[in-house]
């Protein structure tokens, strides 16, 4: 599905564009779709990340209730679940489960450093972020807040569906990603995509020509909005 000239279109924008490019696609806007709230980019904010949602669920708030050699298996099998999948770069969605999500982070300088060795693209997490000075300088983390332990956190399961940030995200979507949030491509708008984020720009470049201007009035406006309503 990700061609490497589609992923390099989608790359090249930001998580709002896409957005914007899907309205264009779908015909309408929508209220769905996208996440919602703010996130932190960690470990600063990066360029956009695309990938096909390989998906988990945590909790750490309380210890694991089976013994330590099925924690470590189930570990293990999460890490053999993200390595890779054939049709692009993979990209992690993981839900805390825990009533106060973000009490113990998952997300810190041994897993950056683990999933993006792995080939993991990023990751969408509303759970926690720690050691900010020591993650991998260019594996993007967008989670829902920082914090210093990872208590007693651990894989509950993985592959099914969850939800982030009021987004849902089933294993296998394609989602796209940066400091804004997150959305999910549905695959019959994927090959629209391009030719929806050329048009995305089109639409928008006679009012950011007449903005900048130095000129610029409500006349100006009036005749840029006009003319973007024109292109198609």
């Amino acid at each position: 599905m990700l061609t490497p000239d589609l992923l390099q279109a989608l790359r090249a924008v930001d998580t709002p564009t896409i957005c914007n490019a899907l309205e264009i696609a779908m015909g309408s806007r929508v209220a769905h779709g996208f996440t919602y709230g703010t996130l932190v980019a960690a470990p600063q904010p990066l360029p956009a990340v695309v990938g096909i949602a390989r998906t988990a669920r945590i909790r750490a708030s309380s210890p694991p209730q089976i013994d330590p050699a099925t924690v470590r298996a189930t570990r293990l099998a999460y890490y053999r679940h993200v390595a890779g999948h054939p049709q692009g770069p993979v990209i992690v969605v993981m839900q805390d489960m825990d009533d106060r999500p973000g009490t113990g982070s998952f997300w810190g300088e041994v897993n950056s450093a683990v999933h993006e060795g792995l080939g993991v693209a990023g990751v969408l997490t509303n759970g926690s972020v720690r050691d900010i000075g020591d993650l991998s300088p260019t594996f993007p983390i967008l989670a829902g807040s920082v914090g210093p332990s990872h208590a007693h956190v651990h894989v509950v399961d993985f592959g099914l569906p969850v939800e982030v940030f009021g987004l849902t995200v089933n294993d296998g979507d394609v989602v796209h990603a940066d400091r804004h949030g997150a959305v999910v491509i549905a695959p019959r708008y994927l090959a629209q995509m391009p030719a929806c984020i050329e048009l995305v720009k089109r639409k928008e470049a006679p009012l950011l020509e007449a903005a900048r201007s130095g000129r610029f009035d409500l006349g100006m406006l009036e005749a840029a909005m006009r003319h973007a309503d024109e292109i198609h």
